[in-house]
């Protein structure tokens, strides 16, 4: 087994559903009839995605957050900055990896995604958000079983 980078990751305290307070259970359309994706259905995909590293998810170690993402229905975009739990994370790609995946398999096919380092997290943020933008590097590393087995753990859905 090999260390582990951060042994001790602050933990954050999670609601069962980010959408307890929503009163309007309805779905929203537009006017011609697609459902309107907002910022807190974008989350409630993500926030369950699996650390590499550590038994818990990303939103209980802070890695992602409703204040980090946007989404423009209208525009088609969605856009997610992730903050990696220390400045020289191995699995920042990996976690980016992760999230576009995760959004580009529940997402309609509309949407343009992207998915950064957020700015000052990390001190390869530039290299790794290169590569998270490159559709050719992010196809290509899919192709890799090994690569995608790790995602696709990643995106398992644990019993809570």
């Amino acid at each position: 087994m090999t260390e582990l980078q951060n042994a001790n990751p602050l933990v954050y305290q999670v609601q069962t559903s980010r959408f307890e307070d929503e009163s309007d259970d309805e779905s929203k359309c537009d006017e011609i009839g697609r459902d309107i994706i907002s910022s807190r259905e974008v989350f409630e995909h993500i926030r369950h995605i699996n650390d590499p590293e550590h038994p818990l998810s990303l939103e209980q170690l802070n890695v992602v957050s409703m204040s980090a993402l946007s989404v423009d229905d209208e525009d088609n975009r969605v856009a997610v900055e992730f903050t990696p739990t220390i400045p020289h994370c191995s699995m920042a790609t990996l976690i980016g990896l992760s999230i576009r995946v995760k959004l580009l398999r529940c997402l309609p096919r509309r949407f343009k995604v992207s998915v950064a380092v957020a700015a000052g997290t990390h001190q390869s943020e530039h290299a790794i958000n290169k590569q998270l933008q490159d559709k050719e590097r992010v196809a290509a590393a899919l192709e890799n079983k090994y690569l995608l087995g790790v995602v696709n753990k990643c995106l398992e859905q644990k019993d809570n």
